[in-house]
């Protein structure tokens, strides 16, 4: 059977991705959509979009940009070393893309350009990396740059008063255009979980993979899911972004 499978944030730890999808048992049938930050953390940043890059040869992948894969594209394609970026993982990123080619370099910054800002499928479900902030939906939004730094999106769905009915008119109109929305960018650890978790139709897929949660995986129609072992654990002699 097909199904659409979402993933969350991968930070450089191809380790946790190889493993979650093994435990998802990922077939080629299956859509993959990838919600952003493949890079910045663990010391396989390049390594892990090289791995999607023959990924997308093999099946159905969509994938959706995130902060930190525009940051590393701007080091790549400009040079832009910013000082944010350095110290949230850029200098493992660098380290990583101090072992491939001049080649290999364009056709990752190729598939940067390709990324999507976000996706939204038949059965109207959204999939972005961080949000939007334009009330009247996500083709209003004015700055592209919302899609992946944004958080007043999940802060609004964690602190969203679950006796407001959607047709109530203090109701967040933001949650009002999809009938789901998938994000990650703002690890659930920060509200003490540790799965991918629902807030209003917001499901926030960024288990924390960065610092000492796992990678996860879910199935976007039966809400079935999968996670590697805390990314950490796979990469002993590493700080990751902790």
């Amino acid at each position: 059977m097909t199904r659409t499978l979402a993933i969350g944030d991968i930070h450089g730890g191809l380790k946790g991705l190889k493993q979650v999808l093994g435990r998802a048992n990922v077939t080629t049938e299956d859509t993959l959509i990838f919600l952003g930050d493949y890079v910045d953390g663990w010391s396989e940043s390049a390594e892990t979009v090289s791995f999607l890059i023959d990924l997308v040869r093999k099946q159905n992948c969509i994938f959706i940009k995130g902060n930190h894969d525009e940051l590393t594209y701007n080091w790549l394609k400009k040079n832009d070393l910013n000082e944010v970026w350095l110290n949230h993982g850029g200098r493992s990123t660098i380290e990583s893309y101090n072992k491939l080619t001049e080649e290999d370099r364009k056709a990752h910054i190729t598939f940067y350009e390709a990324l999507l800002n976000y996706h939204i499928d038949d059965q109207n479900r959204m999939f972005v990396h961080a949000g939007f902030q334009n009330h009247n939906g996500p083709e209003h939004e004015h700055h592209s740059t919302a899609f992946y730094w944004d958080r007043t999106f999940w802060e609004m769905a964690v602190s969203l008063d679950k006796k407001i009915k959607k047709d109530d008119p203090f109701y967040p109109k933001r949650l009002t255009h999809h009938k789901e929305i998938y994000i990650g960018h703002t690890p659930v650890t920060r509200i003490a979980k540790d799965k991918p978790t629902q807030m209003a139709n917001v499901w926030n897929i960024d288990t924390g993979a960065a610092f000492k949660g796992a990678l996860s995986i879910i199935d976007v129609d039966t809400k079935e899911f999968w996670q590697s072992d805390p990314v950490y654990t796979l990469y002993p002699d590493e700080n990751g972004r902790n």
